[in-house]
């Protein structure tokens, strides 16, 4: 039986009743996917994936690619919606129209080679993005704490078709960050930029890591080791892993645990 929808403001009430009664449990889930699936024809995309990401961690999604990353953050932020199972980003389902424009003001999403228009400049973005999001007299402010925290200061006058991959996937980091979002999802943040951006990308996500969730997909396993506190890993669309980066160490070192857990993916779907 298909679930019965319902009105933003049960849902808000729901919520906050839900949340009253979980407040003393180490640290609320954020991110919950429970057996999401996404088929396209007989190609199966992402086969019953589950995992939780609790307030306050940052979460490496880790895979090869065509594992099925992309889908799930697709999913999870509501660009998509799964032929089976269920998501929800702070309590709210992003597959309602109603509830992804409330989770969306409280939600940044980098998607991987993040669109921009290329005949803007970065400047002109950021303030466009401002602009759609309504943060009115607070938009110079935004504008300076993300073009600080991103470093962009030196290209914020040129077009984006003239900057290289590296500063086009800062500006799209920026855009996500403009408004301050409680919860982060990113998509290869650190794809295109040199050994030097990639530490400051680094750093910045761990700092950011403080007072938000993120969720970052990444096929690079020293990047896991360098942010993450959690890890979900998926091979053929299918969960090989979810739990913590001491966890995933156990008994080897990531790469091998890795390794390992691909094989044992590759047989099951064989």
């Amino acid at each position: 039986m298909p679930r019965a929808r319902y009105g933003l403001a049960q849902f808000l009430h729901d919520a906050r009743d839900l949340t009253m009664t979980t407040h003393d449990s180490n640290r609320g889930v954020t991110i919950r996917a429970e057996n999401l699936s996404k088929i396209y024809g007989d190609f199966a995309a992402l086969h019953s994936v589950s995992f939780e990401v609790r307030r306050g961690t940052v979460a490496a999604f880790l895979g090869p690619n065509g594992a099925g990353k992309s889908t799930t953050m697709k999913i999870l932020t509501g660009y998509l919606a799964p032929t089976t199972g269920r998501a929800q980003v702070l309590g709210f389902d992003p597959s309602d129209p109603e509830q992804r424009i409330e989770m969306s003001r409280r939600l940044g999403y980098l998607p991987e080679n993040g669109p921009l228009y290329v005949d803007m400049t970065p400047r002109e973005t950021l303030e466009f993005v401002a602009q759609i999001r309504g943060l009115g007299a607070g938009t110079r402010a935004a504008v300076d704490r993300v073009v600080a925290q991103c470093a962009i200061d030196q290209v914020m006058s040129k077009p984006i078709a003239k900057l290289s991959k590296g500063y086009r996937q800062r500006v799209g980091m920026a855009q996500a960050l403009l408004h301050d979002p409680e919860v982060l999802i990113l998509d290869e943040p650190t794809s295109g930029l040199d050994p030097l951006q990639i530490r400051e990308v680094r750093q910045l996500i761990r700092e950011l890591g403080r007072s938000k969730t993120i969720l970052l997909s990444t096929h690079i396993l020293s990047e896991v080791e360098a942010v993450a506190s959690e890890v979900i890993v998926v091979g053929e669309g299918r969960l090989a892993f979810a739990g913590s980066l001491d966890q995933l160490r156990a008994g080897g070192t990531v790469e091998e645990r890795f390794y390992a857990l691909m094989d044992r993916k590759k047989q099951e779907a064989a």
